[in-house]
């Protein structure tokens, strides 16, 4: 792990608008044929969850949402995360179809009430990510504090694109690990830490 530093934390910041810029860089198809992957290795790879969070898609993140009406075919309950409050972990509200959605205060669509939840699995998105199960967002902390302060914790599964491989993220103390990865590559589980 590195120290939390001014080096690190510039290097990081860099890493976030690189990130999203190779994203953007994407086409439309591409993006959609790649995301179109992903979902095939998570309904693959991974057991139906009976709640799983997942994230409305912004900033060109993989879109991801074709895979839960095919959980909840199986039974599954879906979920999305809510800022509940600055600094704090995330919380979760049940999510379907005819749910209301409303920009929250970073613009990502979010359910305006509603039931709220606790996954046994988050699909997280990966601005960038490595091989050790390190994900690198955009700066907030809310998934590293959630994951946490969850008891249990729920399975960790990042999905993102391979042009969002670093070779290390410069984890820092309070990064959490992922337990899998997945990309357009596969769905890879991690050994445990």
């Amino acid at each position: 792990m590195v120290e939390l530093d001014e080096d690190n934390t510039a290097w990081r910041r860099a890493m976030r608008r690189e990130m999203v810029a190779r994203r953007a860089a994407l086409s439309d198809a591409e993006h959609a044929r790649l995301s179109s992957a992903i979902v095939g290795h998570l309904l693959a790879a991974l057991p139906c969850p009976k709640i799983v969070a997942f994230c409305w898609p912004i900033k060109h993140e993989p879109d991801v949402r074709s895979a839960i009406p095919q959980w909840a075919a199986q039974g599954a309950l879906a979920a999305l995360p809510v800022v509940v409050e600055e600094e704090q972990p995330l919380a979760f509200r049940h999510w379907a179809r005819d749910t209301p959605l409303a920009p929250d205060r970073y613009g990502i669509p979010t359910p305006t009430a509603g039931e709220w939840m606790m996954p046994d699995m988050i699909l997280l998105p990966l601005n960038g990510f490595d091989g050790e199960g390190y994900r690198l967002g955009y700066g907030g902390g809310y998934f590293d504090r959630t994951l946490a302060a969850l008891c249990p914790r729920p399975l960790a599964v990042g999905v993102g694109f391979e042009v969002n491989r670093l070779p290390s993220i410069r984890p820092e103390s309070h990064d959490q690990r992922l337990d899998w990865l997945v990309t357009e590559a596969g769905a890879f589980r991690l050994p445990a830490a």
